[in-house]
């Protein structure tokens, strides 16, 4: 995964672990659990960090938000987040995915097959799920909100747990 030029990163508690967040001048770019799979690699994010003179104002906007934002999420009291996404990480493919779990509302879950057919890919149901467990934008754009065909739990690049618990917080009957 590339990120964007001059990316910022902060980390942040989270009751599910520590959580890196990555911002660049356009939006949020990255929310991470800092042991899940596809993090980025530290070269990568070395590469992208901003120095000094040059850092975003906007970056460090979206960070604090998005630090603020999550807080309220993990206690219960925020449904929706605000803030500007940078997907442009992502493919075409990827992105139009990712725009498509941002339409599965708290409390609900999507099937990959139906989100196959949110994109209009009703035959690409794997490769949906490549490009969900690719999200670099974990919680904010809900990729835990994914369930197998029958319901079951699938796949989370944070781990089962965790997908398990943002779940639970967000309502949802297991």
């Amino acid at each position: 995964m590339n990120l964007p030029a001059f990316t910022q990163t902060r980390e942040i508690p989270s009751p599910l672990g520590p959580i890196l967040l990555a911002a660049s001048p356009q939006g949020l770019c990255g929310v991470w659990f800092l042991d899940q799979k596809h993090f980025p690699p530290a070269t990568t994010l070395q590469a992208t960090q901003t120095k000094p003179s040059t850092t975003s104002a906007d970056s460090k906007i979206w960070l604090a938000q998005a630090t603020q934002q999550l807080a309220h999420y993990f206690t219960g009291h925020r449904q929706h987040f605000d803030l500007p996404l940078d997907l442009s990480a992502g493919s075409a493919f990827q992105q139009s995915v990712w725009h498509a779990l941002m339409t599965i509302g708290r409390g609900q879950t999507e099937s990959y097959g139906g989100l196959a057919n949110r994109v209009g890919r009703p035959s690409a149901a794997r490769a949906i799920g490549a490009a969900v467990g690719r999200n670099p934008i974990s919680i904010i754009v809900p990729c835990h909100r994914v369930v197998g065909g029958n319901g079951a739990l699938t796949g989370y690049a944070g781990g089962l747990p965790r997908k398990v618990a943002l779940l639970q917080l967000e309502g949802v009957l297991l």
